[in-house]
């Protein structure tokens, strides 16, 4: 289940984020030089290129106030289903809370039909976090939440989530090249609708590993694996979504893309449309990428 809708937040004050850099180790300090300026020019060829491939982008304009300087990232604090259902997540970083604004549940509400709102981020006062669709990675067929546990992603309020919306969890924990904690699942992980790229070497227990490949499988869904190198270069950070042409559009950063060997295009262009633009300065700084940007919106237009 893919979806031609999705939900973007236009930054006016983005910038480095010392509060979510203390476990993102993709941020680099130091890179923010001119940060919103360079964000807002790649945020906007990236909306273009999406627009000019037939997908309906509802770009909503950040505020000044509160400064949220990560709301290019929506896709932590919400997510929409095909029953009506909103979810609302809680946040690690508390500058991050203050992303949801009224601005962005009014213009959902009046766009879309909204048949329920499932708030889950009371759990933030028990320091408890699950980051939305960054925490999750959902297959929405087989009715899967993928998730590697982190100080952002809690498996008592994963249960929770997939209790109300009808899923079973596939639980692991995901490290980098390092050894060090992954803090988003979507980082490792991408679910289309008929392969699924992972980097597979990121799961060091052996159980869990034929655990996460044993269920892969039983969804139906070919496995396309990615190095950690490739990781590191956000290429387990895409996203699958509709255009108008033939085949769905897989979207990633060029820098995801250009990490990518021969075979691995050739594979997922079996299925796809590789799709990347150019995302730098929001990597960088923000230390998430294309897959990050994008709400998917699986709710009735009005």
């Amino acid at each position: 289940m893919i979806t031609q809708d999705i939900l973007m937040i236009r930054p006016v004050a983005f910038t480095y984020n010392a509060q979510t850099a203390v476990n993102n180790s993709f941020q680099q300090q130091g890179a923010a030089e001119a940060a919103q300026e360079k964000a807002l020019a790649e945020f906007d060829a990236f909306v273009s290129l999406l627009r000019s491939k037939g997908v309906r982008v509802h770009v909503v304009n950040d505020t000044l106030e509160p400064h949220t300087p990560d709301a290019i990232f929506p896709n932590n604090w919400i997510s929409f289903h095909s029953d009506g259902t909103v979810f609302l997540y809680p946040m690690y970083a508390e500058n991050r809370r203050a992303e949801r604004k009224p601005t962005v549940l009014e213009y959902i509400k009046k766009t879309f039909t909204v048949r329920q709102q499932q708030d889950l981020t009371h759990y933030e006062q028990q320091a408890l976090f699950l980051e939305g669709t960054g925490s999750m990675v959902l297959d929405r067929d087989a009715k899967i939440a993928y998730a590697c546990l982190s100080p952002r992603t809690n498996a008592t309020v994963l249960q929770q989530f997939c209790d109300a919306a009808g899923y079973t969890p596939c639980i692991f924990t995901a490290v980098d090249a390092q050894g060090a904690p992954i803090y988003h699942t979507n980082v490792v992980m991408c679910v289309a609708e008929k392969q699924v790229i992972i980097c597979i070497d990121s799961i060091p227990d052996t159980a869990e590993r034929t655990q996460v490949i044993a269920t892969i499988q039983k969804s139906g869904k070919a496995l396309v694996t990615i190095s950690f190198e490739q990781l590191a270069q956000f290429a387990g950070n895409m996203l699958q979504i509709k255009g108008d042409g033939a085949l769905p559009l897989l979207v990633m950063s060029s820098t995801a893309y250009e990490s990518l060997h021969a075979s691995q295009i050739a594979a997922l262009s079996t299925y796809s449309e590789l799709v990347h633009s150019p995302l730098h300065t929001i990597e960088t700084n923000g230390g998430g990428s294309a897959r990050c940007m994008m709400a998917e919106v699986f709710l009735t237009p009005q």
